[in-house]
């Protein structure tokens, strides 16, 4: 029989069993045992899984694998931030801290801009190796490849492209579709505007600048606001198509650096400061501001982007925006012609991926053709003219482009010069002279006397001579082309003042230019419905008109003869519309079935309607009747 054991024996035998558990922990303790990799270290052999590079301006991207095919990535984005910690948690099924992210970062960071290529990173359109991407944006980040040959879907493009907040995906594109099939959702008045909008598109596509500026004009109900939405989602749809104006340069660089197009709506008024800036957008310039929480470091924007404007007046009034502005006018839609914009859309996401496609076609075609354009008169945006001139025969007749374009930019010289106060007062001095010399301070006093007391109260009227000389160069340009010519120098007989030559040509009604004929068979001008000309017409119009001759593929050749009658030569233009009988405006050649007028733009569906060769003015007005003497 096992005797009990006092509580004595109890307490010594405990306290000996702890003393050899103690042993036993503290040698298992002192075991030398591998260190675990810190979580820093961890992060940073995921992030060698990438492959890391840098802008030229030293910002690092990482190429990342995301359910088998290749992402683009900030380093310092939250994209990245979310790839690393799913990976993390996929290796350790822990988090990472917030300090181990952030030091691994910044090592990531230092190898992609000094241990790794350069590339250029782009946003929804690039070029590369004479090609054209286009960035579709979806899930599987596939892109569009265009070349001279046709246009095909790639899965992984040469190019890089990041994707910005707010960007939306682009349909897959469907071939056999027809541009023409996006003329029943945008409201122009006719074939001209459409041929202009279309062009505008283009030109989007393209991968490089100059881009034009597209300027909306209408009153409420001409649905200004989506016809800027549907441009927009054709080539670069976001979540917010349309905004207003920025007020401040800042903003306005950091929305062209998330997004490829810029569409503002309802612009009622525009600043000096914006309308500079809007230039540099279009045709390619940058804005610099300070880092925050630096004092010496910059963040430098640089972009070019195509814009689109609308509102209900005209709202670009300063002659260097306007001459890189495309203007088109919307009529107001009638209530029996409305549609509901949801179903309006829902029609247009139905056609959008042939749309796409048959526009792609043009860029392609472009491709192609561009190498043999030549343009033997160069206007404003000659890259722009170029390329839409190159497009233009995958969906149009040669010179269709070159029409539209040209009296487009009539129009816009005449609605510049008529809403600048300074180049009224001036057109109204040279209209009953051909030359005045002065001083700018007496020119402002010339000027002032044949303006009205209201207008030289107002804000926009120069109230300095050095106001004046830059008011005149600003319009310098547009007044050259309605032949009133601005040029500065010195008076050899006062002190050598600076002064002012102003001198107006005097423009003959013969409206041939022997020096800029284009080739009849390439630049015939086309009626509004795309028809050609008969052969007979004098194919020169069309070079004087649009300040754009094409040549394709054969020299510029002369003509011996024309059929403008001689008498012509020797009548001053009176610069009557041969249907409403008005002057003012742009009134311009045109021609149709063999049947020739010069006509306002506005004017050419109803001389058309016409079915005859009968004017509609009164004969008294027929400038073919009318024999004016010549001093």
């Amino acid at each position: 029989m096992t005797a009990s054991l006092s509580n004595d024996d109890l307490d010594k035998l405990t306290l000996e069993l702890d003393a050899r558990a103690g042993e036993r922990a503290l040698a298992q303790l002192s075991k030398p045992r591998a260190e675990e990799p810190k979580q820093a270290d961890r992060l940073i052999a995921i992030a060698n899984t990438a492959e890391l590079f840098h802008t030229p301006d030293g910002t690092g991207y990482a190429d990342i694998k995301v359910n088998g095919h290749r992402e683009t990535r900030l380093i310092r984005s939250q994209g990245f931030r979310r790839w690393l910690n799913l990976r993390f948690y996929e290796d350790t099924r822990t988090a990472p801290s917030t300090n181990a992210m952030g030091a691994a970062l910044g090592v990531i960071e230092a190898r992609a801009q000094f241990s790794t290529p350069e590339r250029k990173v782009y946003l929804r359109v690039a070029g590369h190796d004479r090609k054209i991407y286009l960035d579709l944006a979806d899930e599987q980040w596939r892109a569009i490849e265009i070349d001279a040959v046709g246009w095909r879907a790639v899965n992984e493009p040469p190019v890089r492209f990041r994707r910005a907040a707010g960007m939306l995906p682009l349909p897959m594109p469907v071939r056999g579709g027809k541009v023409e099939s996006l003329r029943q959702f945008l409201n122009v008045k006719n074939n001209d505007d459409f041929v202009l909008a279309v062009a505008w598109l283009l030109a989007a596509l393209r991968d490089c600048g100059p881009y034009p500026i597209l300027a909306l004009s209408g009153e409420q109900g001409s649905a200004k606001s989506t016809f800027s939405t549907i441009l927009r989602s054709l080539i670069d749809p976001n979540t917010a198509p349309l905004r207003a104006l920025p007020r401040e340069d800042r903003d306005l660089f950091i929305a062209a650096n998330n997004g490829h197009s810029l569409a503002f709506d309802n612009v009622s008024g525009m600043p000096v400061w914006i309308s500079d800036t809007l230039c540099r957008l279009a045709s390619g310039g940058g804005f610099a501001v300070r880092q925050l929480y630096t004092d010496q470091d910059e963040v430098l924007f640089d972009s070019c982007r195509p814009i689109i404007l609308n509102g209900i007046e005209d709202c670009i009034g300063r002659p260097d925006l306007a001459d890189r502005a495309v203007f088109l006018a919307l009529e107001a839609i009638p209530e029996k012609q409305r549609k509901l914009e949801k179903e309006l859309m829902a029609e247009f996401s139905r056609e959008q991926p042939r749309i796409l496609g048959a526009l792609l076609d043009g860029v392609s075609h472009g491709l192609r053709e561009l190498p043999k354009v030549r343009l033997d008169r160069l206007p404003r945006m000659a890259d722009f003219a170029k390329w839409a001139t190159a497009c233009e025969t995958a969906m149009w007749k040669a010179g269709t482009f070159a029409s539209a374009y040209g009296s487009n930019r009539a129009e816009a010289v005449n609605t510049v010069l008529e809403a600048d106060s300074v180049a009224t007062a001036l057109r109204s001095l040279m209209a009953s002279r051909t030359e005045w010399t002065g001083t700018a301070t007496e020119l402002l006093s010339t000027l002032s006397n044949l303006t009205g007391e209201a207008e030289r109260k107002s804000k926009t009227w120069p109230t300095a001579p050095n106001k004046l000389s830059g008011r005149l160069r600003r319009a310098a340009t547009f007044l050259r082309q309605i032949g009133i010519t601005i040029e500065y120098g010195r008076d050899q007989h006062r002190r050598r003042e600076r002064t002012i030559s102003v001198t107006r040509e005097e423009r003959t009604g013969n409206l041939s230019s022997e020096s800029s004929e284009p080739s009849s068979k390439e630049a015939n001008l086309l009626s509004i419905n795309g028809f050609a000309s008969d052969d007979g017409l004098d194919d020169k119009w069309s070079a004087d008109d649009t300040g754009i001759s094409i040549v394709r593929d054969s020299p510029l050749k002369s003509k011996a003869s024309d059929d403008v009658d001689d008498t012509d030569d020797k009548i001053p233009a009176l610069s009557l519309c041969d249907h409403c009988g008005k002057s003012g405006g742009a009134i311009l050649p045109f021609a149709c079935d063999g049947r020739q007028a010069d006509l306002h733009p506005g004017c050419r569906e109803a001389w058309i309607a016409t079915g005859n060769d009968n004017l509609s003015i009164p004969p008294y007005l027929d400038r073919r009747h009318i024999t004016l003497a010549t001093g």
